[in-house]
């Protein structure tokens, strides 16, 4: 019985591999040959493209007022701005910065032009020069630096200064947009200042001059403007600490600050 049992069965499976579905007999086929590649097949595949934008050679312009605000420290009201802008390409632009503070109709300010090349995907080489007015003899200054977005998105500029009589001055900037929001923004900020030499005219001393530390939260109505509240300290040390006690000024001071930042 058993042995009739697997005769039948091996009889079926037989029965299926010789009836096999025409479908299953095209598929296994041979296949027509393709033709072969024409010259007008390669143009339709691979078309010559005309053109094509060169973005990086583009002519651009930016105008970036990052501080424009009032400071309200214990004795007085100043009005106090830093600015910064561009016009050019991707590749060469031409920089320039503006920063000051005004109280009681004087004040003291900075007038930087350059000539910025970038060197690296997110940093630029400048070169230019620097004025100096109010707050004693105007200077003038040759600049060198290098200006960009460090690690962990980091604004910085570093920049080296020498002006007439072997003078010399070193500048160290960065900050941080901290995202508290999608628009609300705490933005810190430090900035140290060292020099080569005493300047008894504009009241510096040689060394590590002024440190200056700063937190500005910042509402953006719209990305291009942002109304802020904030609070920054600096301090004087070394000679300008002295130059400052002996003329009867704080060598440090905390202000709280009303701005608004914008840019166009």
């Amino acid at each position: 019985m058993k042995v009739s049992r697997v005769l039948v069965l091996a009889a079926s499976l037989s029965g299926l591999a010789v009836c096999t579905p025409a479908w299953a007999q095209s598929a296994t086929a041979t296949a027509p040959p393709l033709p072969p590649i024409t010259e007008e097949d390669r143009r339709a595949a691979f078309p010559e493209l005309r053109g094509h934008a060169t973005h990086d050679r583009a002519f651009n312009a930016f105008v970036l007022f990052d501080q424009l605000e009032w400071q309200s420290p214990s004795s007085a009201r100043r009005l106090s701005w830093d600015t910064k802008g561009w016009f050019g390409t991707d590749t060469n632009r031409f920089w320039f910065r503006s920063e000051g503070e005004r109280e009681s109709g004087s004040g003291i300010g900075e007038a930087h032009a350059f000539y910025g090349r970038a060197v690296a995907r997110w940093w630029d080489l400048v070169a230019g020069i620097r004025q100096d007015v109010g707050g004693g003899p105007a200077r003038t200054w040759a600049a060198l630096g290098i200006q960009g977005l460090s690690p962990y998105w980091f604004d910085v500029e570093a920049t080296a200064y020498v002006g007439a009589g072997g003078r010399t001055h070193v500048r160290f900037e960065a900050e941080y947009d901290l995202l508290v929001t999608n628009r609300l923004i705490l933005q810190p900020l430090f900035e140290t200042e060292i020099y080569g030499r005493s300047d008894p005219e504009r009241h510096v001393g040689a060394g590590l001059s002024t440190i200056e530390g700063g937190l500005r939260l910042r509402f953006e109505i719209r990305r291009e403007l942002g109304p802020y509240l904030g609070v920054v300290w600096n301090q004087k040390f070394l000679g300008t600490a002295d130059m400052a006690r002996s003329r009867g000024d704080h060598t440090g001071q905390t202000k709280v600050i009303v701005g608004l930042r914008t840019w166009f």
